[in-house]
C-alpha cells in the first residue's frame, strides 16, 4: 500500500502565552519541542494508522525567537518511509498578530516508528512520490541517514584514533592537557 504525503499532512496553530515563556520573555524552546513531537506523532500515526514513537530527531536549530502573543503554526508532512519508520518533516513559523509578519523559526526532521498494540514494530505504507519536491525530500532523508551512520562510526569510542583529530582542535577554544 502506498499513500500521498498530502493524505497525512497535519498543521496546528497555537497562541503563545506567558506561561510558555522562559526567563528572558521568549517562548521556551522546550515548549516548542513538545509541540513538534506532538505534531510529528499525529502525522506519522495518520500515515501509518498505528501508534508511533519518536526514534530520533535530526537537528533542531532555533532560527528566530518566538514572542508571547504570537501565533505559532507547525506543519508536518511525511518525507520518507522505510519498512516500519517514517521521517516527518516539520516547519515552525510564528506570526505577529498585530503586524502580520511571519517568521520561519525552525525546521526539523523526526524519525517515527509505527508500533502495534504489543509494542512491536509494524510495516508502514510506502510514499507516493508525485513531484520533484517529494523526490528531493525522500532523497534528502536517505542522505541524512547515511550521514548519521558515518558520523556514528567515525566517532565510536572503540574505533576513535585521537591523533587523526588533533589538528581539528588546533585553533579552537580548548586546551589539551593529557
Amino acid at each position: 500500500m502506498f499513500k500521498h504525503a498530502t493524505e497525512s499532512q497535519v498543521s496546528i496553530t497555537q497562541l503563545m502565552l506567558p506561561s510558555h515563556s522562559n526567563f528572558s520573555g521568549k517562548i521556551h524552546g522546550g515548549h516548542i519541542l513538545g509541540l513538534m513531537d506532538q505534531i510529528a506523532f499525529a502525522c506519522a500515526s495518520k500515515h501509518s494508522r498505528h501508534y508511533c514513537v519518536t526514534a530520533s530527531v535530526n537537528r533542531v536549530d532555533f532560527l528566530n525567537p518566538i514572542e508571547v502573543g504570537e501565533l505559532v503554526t507547525l506543519k508536518a508532512s511525511i518525507n520518507y518511509t522505510g519498512n516500519t519508520s517514517m521521517v516527518v518533516g516539520l516547519r515552525v513559523e510564528s506570526q505577529n498578530i498585530q503586524t502580520g509578519e511571519v517568521k520561519h523559526c525552525n525546521s526539523s526532521y523526526f524519525t517515527m516508528v509505527a508500533k502495534d498494540e504489543n509494542g512491536n514494530n509494524v510495516p508502514v505504507p510506502g510514499l507516493i512520490l508525485d513531484d520533484k519536491q517529494s523526490i528531493r525530500r525522500f532523497a534528502r532523508s536517505i542522505a541524512r541517514q547515511e550521514q548519521s551512520k558515518s558520523r556514528t562510526s567515525t566517532f565510536k569510542a572503540s574505533e576513535f584514533i585521537m591523533e587523526e583529530h588533533l589538528a581539528l582542535l588546533k585553533n579552537q577554544n580548548a586546551k589539551i592537557a593529557l
